[in-house]
């Protein structure tokens, strides 16, 4: 029964990591301006593209590995390494989301960390870069005195990524709407949205919908892997000297 409902969950769940990925970045090239690499505007648009595509989906998928039934038979390391490289993925690609941020800030003069969800953004970011760097997934010879010492932490920025995705694409949400909703006597006319503030919303909406998955994916009981001496656990010991 658990493969007939999980794995079209996460067909589904990848497709609609897929369409957040391909709404962020029609957003950012067909109403603000495209990309570049250079300071300006233009820059700033990788920000929400990387981070969504890192910190979003790709921590989400990395998050979700382990809940792939086929994991809970045959050799672990595959899907360690797998777990590792997501992951590692995903904060190579933060790293340059704030890289773009920073840069547009200093070439525009904007101060940096000024806002709450800037306050938020870097604290996620720290703290998964903490989960990647402690995780000894990938590190097959690193000694098992240390890993539990290590392992303990790692699941603490899974709490935490998801609380930040509502925050995503609100700052620039915001600016949209003082720019974008023409107002009447001090009052903004809300039915006359225009189409790039209607789309920006539906892409907040579907990011807060693929955290809320992921999350809820994370919490099933029957979606984890069975412990190593549960009876439903079916690893496959390796065989000696082989």
């Amino acid at each position: 029964m658990l493969d007939l409902t999980f794995l079209p969950f996460c067909t589904f769940l990848g497709g609609l990591g897929f369409v957040c990925v391909a709404f962020v970045s029609a957003w950012c090239q067909h109403w603000r301006g495209g990309f570049a690499w250079d300071g300006s505007a233009q820059m700033f648009n990788w920000h929400p593209v990387l981070m969504v595509t890192g910190m979003v989906v790709l921590y989400g998928a990395a998050a979700l590995v382990y809940r792939l039934p086929p994991t809970w038979r045959g050799p672990k390391f595959p899907w360690k390494v797998l777990h590792g490289a997501l992951a590692l993925a995903a904060f190579v690609l933060a790293v340059l989301g704030l890289v773009a941020v920073f840069r547009f800030h200093n070439d525009q003069g904007t101060p940096n960390m000024y806002s709450l969800h800037s306050w938020l953004g870097l604290a996620t970011v720290l703290l998964f870069s903490c989960q990647v760097g402690a995780a000894p997934a990938p590190c097959p010879l690193m000694p098992l005195t240390l890993s539990p010492s290590l392992t303990l932490p790692h699941p603490i920025p899974s709490c935490l990524s998801p609380s930040h995705l509502p925050s995503t694409p609100s700052p620039r949400a915001r600016k949209l709407l003082a720019l974008l909703l023409p107002r009447k006597n001090g009052t903004t006319a809300y039915k006359l949205l225009p189409p790039e503030a209607v789309f920006a919303n539906i892409l907040g909406l579907l990011i807060l919908l693929f955290g809320v998955l992921v999350l809820g994916a994370l919490s099933r009981p029957s979606w984890k892997r069975p412990d190593a001496d549960s009876p439903d656990s079916c690893q496959v010991p390796a065989p000696l000297g082989g």
